[in-house]
């Protein structure tokens, strides 16, 4: 089970998700890339080109835990994020409290769909999770619960 659905309050219901966008695995990519071209080239460079294989695994093996280990929701309560397996950061922030959602998106962020989002609420801290896929739609998700539980009162 997921630490969303570990999460949850009773009675709350998940109304979005989001995952880190596939960029996390371009280095491990851009490795696999060397290895290959380094092991086509047969003699020293072959010799060189297993070093770079063992560089792919481990770059691809935290790529991946990092990838597999990031969580984003917002519910009909909450915003919630957590990124991390053995250090995690985590932040849950009622909808009532949120101050705003701030993204952060390069050239390349904006091309491929992804960025940084920071959720600040009152008196809680803004700490950035990077690599987002959709960030802004993540932040129109939160945005249009916010105003129901505000239309609510």
């Amino acid at each position: 089970m997921s630490y969303i659905e570990n999460n949850l309050m009773s009675g709350e219901s998940v109304m979005y998700r989001a995952k880190l966008h596939w960029i996390v695995f371009l280095w491990p990519a851009i490795w696999l890339f060397i290895a290959l071209s380094m092991l086509s080239g047969g003699g020293d460079a072959a010799a060189a080109g297993g070093g770079a294989i063992v560089i792919v695994i481990i770059t691809g093996i935290f790529s991946y835990m990092n990838y597999s280990t990031s969580e984003f929701a917002i519910t009909d309560k909450r915003v919630l994020a957590k990124v991390g397996f053995i250090r995690r950061n985590s932040i849950e922030v009622l909808l009532t409290k949120v101050e705003g959602i701030q993204v952060k998106q390069g050239i390349l962020g904006r091309i491929l769909g992804y960025g940084s989002i920071v959720v600040s609420g009152t008196g809680g801290s803004k700490d950035p999770f990077q690599k987002i896929s959709a960030p802004l739609e993540f932040r129109r998700k939160a945005q249009e619960q916010i105003a129901s539980v505000q239309d609510s009162k």
